[in-house]
């Protein structure tokens, strides 16, 4: 193990420590997710929706690996690892609020995992709900099977105190054979029962629930993933206890977030969904069926490679090429080695018009002397080596916009500079 690794182990073993004194003097709920794609969204669903009947501590971010989960706790923002003072004094704040009361009674986090064997590092917390999400491809350059993700996911099952499970994105065969509630647009504990589509501003869903407080909201969630997201976060309201018309009120507050379905003002009077933040196969099909029930007079993705696919990573991209629709596409761009080899061609030989890029600055002036007036882009792609959000950022119809992108820290921005010198 490097010196680095001891010392982040380290760290985070005192603070883990601290998150255990501060639920041993406190009564808080502790609700955790976890999951191969949605954690960040379902969690903020989560947290916003309770917010509307509880004192909820969360954090904006993905701050979901062992350092950084503890730091949720108790409201602080992750100094750099070398920063001992910084440390230091995250500490020390944590023992002072040790001695008080604390000001929230939930606490809402995602448990992310890169490998197997991490997620058994969350013991301590044992939530009082895990919430589940999905069961799909990711990084599988170390976990090669779905078995191997499935087997990490679950652990938390093993010490949590209820379960709620995606029942349309969890296997059958993965499904926790512990008691558990679930939750799907068809089926489960808690279900809809109607959909309307309401443009690109969302939809108006009626949610079907065990206890009998049935309703229909408005919300501002795009497309199946965005439904599953939204009846998540209804699903966990209603078993802390929160009332019908608490839950149908706190629902306004769900909104899209940066890199994640955001709806943005494009060129030449477009509009951009904003689904940059990172991508697995699953995510970009669910982002494309969107595009393709979108008024539009023109169809544009971009789609950037999907990282972390190991061996499967040419079936994987391959298998979205088939998923482009020439009938509903105008265009698909994509951005990055593994998609112009494998996602384009299978795309072209569809019917498709594709255009190929190295680069998402190449792409996004591509496609603003592309994009038509009344124009659907779809912008989605994992981080490094793609960075989709550049793509978008010059297709803004107003560059302010450009802060409601992700990754516009001054690290990232080097990061970008030194992955695409002189774009």
């Amino acid at each position: 193990m490097t010196l680095k690794k001891i010392g982040k182990a380290l760290l985070a073993q005192r603070m883990e420590r601290q998150v255990r004194s501060l639920r041993q003097k406190n009564k808080i709920t502790v609700i955790a997710v976890c999951g191969s794609v949605g954690k960040t969204s379902t969690k903020l669903a989560i947290a916003k929706t309770l917010s509307g009947a509880h004192r909820v501590k969360f954090q904006e971010g993905n701050y979901n690996d062992r350092l950084t989960v503890p730091l949720v706790f108790f409201g602080h923002e992750q100094p750099g690892i070398y920063n001992l003072v910084g440390w230091r004094r995250i500490i020390r704040q944590n023992r002072k609020q040790l001695a008080k009361p604390y000001p929230y009674d939930t606490v809402v986090v995602e448990l992310g995992t890169d490998a197997p064997g991490q997620l058994k590092e969350f013991s301590y917390l044992q939530p009082d709900i895990m919430v589940l999400t999905a069961i799909a491809d990711e990084h599988m350059e170390y976990f090669k099977t779905l078995k191997a993700v499935a087997a990490e996911e679950l652990v938390p099952v093993s010490f949590s105190e209820q379960i709620l499970v995606n029942a349309d994105d969890v296997p059958p065969e993965y499904i926790p054979q512990t008691t558990h509630l679930s939750y799907g647009l068809e089926a489960g504990n808690y279900t809809t029962t109607e959909r309307k589509p309401v443009g690109l501003q969302g939809q108006q869903i009626a949610f079907r629930l065990p206890s009998g407080k049935d309703f229909t909201a408005q919300v501002a969630a795009l497309g199946d993933q965005g439904a599953k997201i939204v009846l998540a976060a209804v699903a966990v309201a209603d078993m802390v206890g929160m009332s019908a018309t608490a839950i149908k009120q706190a629902l306004k507050a769900v909104t899209p977030v940066s890199g994640r379905m955001q709806i943005l003002a494009g060129k030449r009077g477009s509009i951009i969904i904003d689904d940059t933040y990172n991508a697995s196969p699953v995510a970009v099909e669910a982002a494309l069926d969107v595009l393709y029930n979108a008024e539009a007079t023109q169809r544009i993705a971009i789609l950037g490679s999907m990282n972390e696919l190991g061996d499967d990573s040419p079936t994987l991209h391959s298998e979205i090429g088939g998923y482009c629709d020439p009938g509903k596409l105008d265009l698909v761009v994509t951005i990055g080695k593994e998609a112009a080899d494998y996602l384009a061609p299978v795309a072209k030989n569809q019917g498709c018009k594709v255009q190929t890029f190295m680069s998402p600055y190449d792409a996004g002036r591509y496609v603003a002397e592309h994009v038509r007036q009344g124009a659907v882009v779809l912008a989605k792609g994992s981080q490094n080596g793609v960075f989709a959000e550049e793509a978008v950022k010059i297709l803004l119809a107003n560059q302010s916009q450009a802060r409601k992108l992700v990754r516009q820290s001054a690290y990232w921005m080097a990061q970008k500079e030194a992955q695409f010198p002189n774009t």
